[in-house]
């Protein structure tokens, strides 16, 4: 045990960092799990990090990863250094050098564009005080991380994960944390990261449980990826390729992606429904690092030796529809086109007006798009999870947030401060009022507990996902266990699967500049 006196000092792999103790926890941030991935690295797989002499401090997190500007929200602080070294990892632990607890590493979401680990609601000191060891890290995003170049290896951010994660099994043991009981937990578009390395051969064995949290569904095949990095360069004035790409700064990579993302509904014809959801970005199924969709792979066995938690949010959809200023002004042209989209079959949206008989249009749309992006891929998830031999647990919540009277429902991000227990950090006053009611508090003790309790011995607190029962973990003010709830949703979509999302039939390809 570190003496309680002083400044904590770790050595790993690459040196020994002191960080700081914070209300008895041990805590250390900006540790580089691997070199800055610019220069002769730029669009290139991570590099472990240069060993260095002496000491080096770990008390202020790491700069973040060029940040897409197009989104309006979302977006980690201004780089204003200019530092490049953005691969870094934060731990915060309650007894550095001791017991081997288990241990929580956090993926960040952001819709593959945006995000970093320094947001505040990501703080683990309520996780680290349930006697867990809590990681955090930046990995690349957009265009750095995700774009897809001819030359350049696909899926840039993926690698980084399995990067952090094996300085995880490396270290974390210096930390206090149990190298053999690693489960890695994420949201939105670092759901989707935890349902891809669930699948890869390089992040076999670097963890042993895993939580998906509001899973999105679009994996892209490497046409459409192309395509996209394709219209990406030719903002530049230049070729899709690794040669003509790594000299250009990352920030005016950026640039030439936001201006994508700016216009991204003229691509509708080309991209579909990635187009027309503001998604240019996902992980590429290029048949090396990713070989198949996560769907595919757990159905046939893949990953059934880890086990899962995998849910979604009731209302996804709700927090987009809210902020873009169209809660209760969605028209029924909108909601039409809205189903013709995104809708499954050619029966779908038929389906979505019987199922929801009074249901108004900006119901309507919230109900398909959350299930399209969300909600079903989730659903799918455990279903194929749980028919490949996994330990599967599945869960939904339902409790509404208290803030805008309610308008959010129980939206897309609001289980991220209930798990991490930032109730007042960060989102969380949108989400709660200034001062989080008593509801809001119980239920974020019960899911920070039951994610604690699930890294440590496997058993969240309520019974296992299976075909017949679905027995859904419901987290509502008081929580139960039912089976799952949201049956029409589940019938629509019973026989749809999510395959990658694919190039246009007939599409000519972006000219070369």
């Amino acid at each position: 045990m570190t003496d309680s006196t002083r400044a904590p000092e770790i050595r790993t792999s690459s040196g020994t960092v002191r960080g700081r103790l914070e209300d008895g926890l041990a805590v250390f941030r900006g540790i580089p799990y691997a070199q800055p991935p610019v220069g002769p690295l730029h669009l290139a797989p991570p590099v472990p990090a240069t060993e260095w002499s002496g000491v080096r401090g770990a008390v202020a997190f790491g700069p973040t990863p060029p940040q897409s500007l197009a989104l309006g929200f979302g977006s980690g602080p201004d780089n204003a250094g200019g530092r490049d070294d953005w691969l870094t990892v934060n731990v915060w632990t309650p007894d550095p050098g001791g017991a081997r607890l288990p241990v929580l590493v956090w993926i960040h979401g952001g819709a593959y564009l945006v995000g970093s680990a320094d947001a505040p609601g990501y703080d683990g000191s309520s996780l680290a005080r349930r006697g867990t060891v809590v990681v955090t890290f930046n990995h690349r995003v957009g265009a750095e991380g995700y774009g897809h170049f001819e030359g350049a290896v696909p899926n840039r951010a993926l690698l980084d994960q399995v990067a952090a994660l094996t300085w995880v099994r490396d270290n974390i043991a210096a930390f206090g944390g149990d190298p053999d009981r690693v489960t890695v937990f994420g949201e939105s578009a670092g759901a989707g990261a935890v349902a891809a390395l669930l699948t890869m051969d390089r992040a076999e064995g670097l963890f042993h449980r895993a939580v998906a949290q509001s899973v999105p569904g679009t994996f892209f095949s490497p046409a459409l990826a192309a395509d996209i990095g394709a219209t990406v360069a030719a903002e530049l004035g230049l070729p899709a390729t690794l040669d003509a790409l790594a000299p250009v700064p990352p920030v005016a990579l950026r640039d030439a992606a936001d201006a994508v993302v700016r216009t991204i509904t003229r691509y509708g014809a080309r991209w579909g429904r990635a187009a027309h959801a503001h998604l240019p970005f996902s992980p590429v199924i290029d048949g090396e690092v990713l070989p198949c969709s996560p769907w595919e792979a757990l159905r046939a066995g893949r990953g059934a030796d880890v086990d899962l938690i995998v849910g979604h949010n009731r209302d996804e959809a709700r927090l987009f529809t809210v902020m873009g200023g169209r809660f209760g002004k969605v028209t029924e042209e909108e909601a039409a086109v809205t189903l013709a989209r995104f809708a499954p079959g050619a029966d779908g949206a038929a389906a979505y007006r019987t199922s929801h008989p009074a249901a108004d249009p900006t119901t309507l749309q919230d109900l398909v798009m959350s299930d399209w992006l969300f909600r079903m891929p989730s659903l799918h998830l455990a279903e194929a999870h749980a028919a490949g031999g996994g330990t599967t647990y599945a869960y939904e919540l339902t409790w509404p947030a208290p803030a805008m009277g309610g308008a959010l429902g129980a939206c897309h991000g609001l289980d991220v401060p209930l798990v991490f227990g930032t109730l007042r950090d960060g989102f969380g006053p949108m989400l709660f009022g200034e001062e989080p009611p008593a509801e809001a508090e119980a239920l974020s003790d019960a899911m920070g507990r039951a994610w604690s309790d699930f890294a440590a011995h496997g058993d969240p607190g309520w019974a296992r996902y299976g075909a017949a029962e679905r027995l859904t973990r419901i987290f509502a003010a008081e929580p139960f266990t039912a089976p799952y709830p949201e049956e029409s949703s589940r019938l629509i979509w019973a026989e749809q699967g999510f395959a990658p999302m694919e190039l246009a039939p007939g599409t000519e390809p972006v000219p070369a500049s």
